[in-house]
């Protein structure tokens, strides 16, 4: 019998990373040489928050540049992928009754997945399809879709999301560059203890934590890691940490893998 495919979620940080090499850059290089090669990937980002779930359908995804005060080769940068339509169709499939949408024009690939695919699948010649973050949707939605998409791991596709489990840009402190604030450190540890040595699901419990406000001030960057909880629990899996670390105090770089 074939293992499932191993899935991530990759604190991700600043879109600086997919040209950096550095310790994080380094943890998801190596993640994507110890995986079977996918058949594709399915990317849960952070940057694409919409009021509604859905799916890129298109064959040839464009690159988003969804930044701004960073150098110009940056914004020069494409990650060619191709798309896969009919993934995106079969994600309808798995999640159903959940209604997900087919986008055929108006999103691509955005930083928060390419930056870090950039490292994972460097040669962007495994096809990508991109799974939106449904903003108007409770919690426990997310974990529950995650549970849903667990059959793709046993067909072959990479499910990797991207976001941070801490990310206060308003509280960014350039002279922290390697280190956390104590609420953020607080709040990272219990979410790395549940996903490590709890129950996956009970990162819903993280919603109650005294250093939640300030550790999410917006869901958008913390939601994509409730589809890897909600993957873990589908196949009674645990997390392992890939790569930790803080930046700027008030953002976490935690990455986990489930599979690996």
């Amino acid at each position: 019998m074939t293992a499932s495919m191993p899935t991530a979620f990759v604190g991700h940080g600043s879109p600086m990373n997919a040209f950096e090499t550095n310790r994080y850059t380094e943890a998801w290089r190596a993640f994507g040489a110890a995986i079977p090669r996918p058949r594709a990937v399915l990317a849960v980002s952070a940057h694409w928050y919409i009021n509604a779930t859905a799916v890129t359908a298109m064959a040839r995804p464009r690159t988003i540049h969804d930044f701004f005060g960073f150098p110009p080769e940056m914004f020069a940068f494409t990650y060619d992928a191709p798309g896969d339509p009919e993934l995106a169709s079969r994600v309808g499939d798995v999640v159903a009754p959940v209604w997900v949408g087919l986008d055929l024009d108006s999103w691509g690939i955005d930083h928060g997945a390419w930056s870090v695919l950039r490292h994972v699948v460097p040669g962007a010649d495994v096809p990508v399809v991109q799974l939106s973050v449904d903003a108007s949707k409770p919690l426990a939605y997310h974990v529950e879709l995650g549970r849903r998409l667990a059959p793709l791991r046993d067909e072959g596709v990479l499910i990797l999301a991207s976001g941070n489990i801490v990310h206060n840009l308003a509280l960014l402190d350039p002279r922290r560059a390697d280190s956390g604030f104590d609420w953020a450190e607080r709040f990272d540890d219990e979410a790395r203890r549940i996903l490590v040595d709890g129950e996956p699901e009970a990162v819903l419990d993280l919603a109650g934590h005294r250093d939640f406000d300030r550790a999410v001030p917006t869901p958008d960057h913390f939601l994509p890691l409730l589809y890897v909880a909600g993957l873990a629990a589908a196949a009674g899996e645990r997390a392992k940490v890939m790569v930790d670390g803080y930046v700027y105090g008030s953002l976490s770089m935690t990455s986990l893998t489930v599979g690996i």
